[in-house]
């Protein structure tokens, strides 16, 4: 009776640690130095940035350029989220980039419906988005959507290969095969029938397959060196840490101050960065996320070839060698 009263209370725990990891970032959802743009005179510009700080205490980043192409340009190069474009008269011209949050993109409606009512301008608020969805995914929830499986599919292939294949070194090809395969097949459904993706179909096949490849060779490593529990460290990292700080759904500059940068050295969050890169801005940005999967990947291999160690690989076609059970003495 006393272990299943321990196992019960164990089981409880657990679910409280799944509640709070995916519930608690989603509940604290709100600006934090979100960086935007705007266009102006440099004191036009000093006053708009004091006005969204009194509405909105630490919600913006304010970065100030001289025209509404340069505001563009920061835009498309994912240096800000978005951009307020001056006007000598009228109403400022907000820009949104839907494609880069769609979350962010509503967030900034609503600051031009505050900059338009403030200006007195009758004919309401002047927002244009300047990097939409694509038609196939309006509003991206299917993007969303799209990022948890790299994540799940990485875990999935990660543990089979470890469970499944004998050697260390297979493990890994295996891993990177899986992961070039699953990316084919998850952007053929995303992209090419769903249209849920825009941009380079082999960049976004890229993309998946590296997040992927991240997730899965660590696993593999974590489970060279510590066995069985190298797969419950890697789902930890990855689904229950790595995913609801991810960003994905809203933007890191979202999330509790902090948790989404860190967020973005783990592969849920750089994988999904990336794609949205590659499938939305030409690649823009991609750097960092690109940094950090490869690391991951080294990581898991330095792990693997440590758990290696000492233990030979078995060579094509080797059997396994079964001695025979004795005999029971004949009475």
């Amino acid at each position: 009776m006393r272990r299943v009263i321990g196992i019960a209370l164990g089981l409880s725990v657990v679910l409280g640690v799944l509640v709070t990891a995916f519930v608690w970032p989603s509940s604290e959802i709100a600006p934090r130095d979100v960086p935007i743009a705007v266009a102006g005179p440099p004191e036009a510009v000093s006053a708009v940035s004091e006005r969204l700080d009194q509405a909105v205490p630490g919600g913006f980043s304010v970065s100030g350029v001289a025209s509404a192409d340069e505001a563009r340009s920061a835009i498309a190069d994912r240096d800000v989220y978005g951009a307020i474009v001056l006007s000598p008269s009228g109403a400022p011209e907000v820009l949104t980039a839907s494609a880069a949050g769609p979350v962010v993109a509503q967030l900034l409606d609503g600051v031009a419906v505050q900059l338009a009512s403030g200006s007195g301008d009758a004919a309401g608020p002047v927002v244009e988005d300047v990097a939409p969805l694509p038609s196939g995914d309006p509003r991206g929830t299917g993007f969303s959507a799209g990022a948890l499986p790299m994540v799940m599919g990485g875990l999935a292939v990660g543990a089979a290969m470890a469970l499944t294949v004998t050697g260390v070194r297979r493990r890994v090809l295996g891993a990177g095969l899986a992961a070039v395969g699953g990316a084919a097949v998850a952007v053929l459904v995303v992209q090419t029938w769903l249209g849920v993706l825009a941009g380079s179909w082999l960049a976004n096949a890229g993309a998946f397959a590296l997040t992927i490849a991240a997730v899965s060779v660590t696993v593999v490593g974590l489970h060279a060196v510590l066995g069985e529990r190298g797969l419950g460290l890697g789902a930890l990292l990855f689904l229950l840490v790595g995913n609801p700080l991810s960003g994905v759904t809203s933007a890191p500059e979202l999330l509790p101050s902090g948790w989404g940068a860190f967020g973005q050295y783990l592969p849920p969050g750089a994988g999904g960065s990336l794609l949205r890169s590659t499938s939305y801005f030409d690649g823009a940005a991609a750097g960092q996320p690109l940094l950090v999967l490869g690391a991951w990947i080294v990581v898991g291999l330095l792990l693997a070839a440590l758990g290696s160690r000492g233990a030979p690989e078995p060579a094509e076609g080797d059997a396994v060698a079964v001695e025979p059970a004795p005999l029971a003495p004949a009475r």
